[in-house]
């Protein structure tokens, strides 16, 4: 796990799983947002884009502009949650502005955000 911020970069499959299986999730035609509570003392934060997206430069745009949604958000975020975020077509046609709009919506309505 690689530190950036106060959040930790979750990789493994193992933990993607347990957000999508144990966690809440909030749905919007260009993203998807998974919340978990963990007991850890990091927070967890996770990106996914599939193929079905589109090719591998299509993919990479939409997990820079999540990322940089994202980071305008972070502050406010509560700790001891794991949150995976899921690319859907319709980001790739959104900016990081819209993309941050719809992250915080979906934070607040999880409980994730202070």
């Amino acid at each position: 796990m690689s530190r950036c911020g106060r959040f930790v970069s979750i990789k493994t499959n193992g933990e993607f799983r347990r957000a999508y299986a144990r966690g809440k999730s909030r749905t919007d035609p260009a993203l998807v947002t998974y919340c978990v509570k963990n007991r850890a003392g990091y927070c967890g934060f996770g990106i996914t884009a599939s193929k079905k997206i589109g090719n591998a430069v299509c993919r990479n745009r939409c997990r820079r502009v999540i990322r940089e949604a994202f980071r305008s958000l972070e502050a406010n975020v509560r700790p001891g949650v794991t949150l995976v975020f899921v690319a859907r077509s319709r980001t790739a046609l959104k900016k990081s502005t819209e993309i941050a709009g719809i992250m915080s919506r979906q934070l607040e309505e999880l409980g994730a955000m202070m």
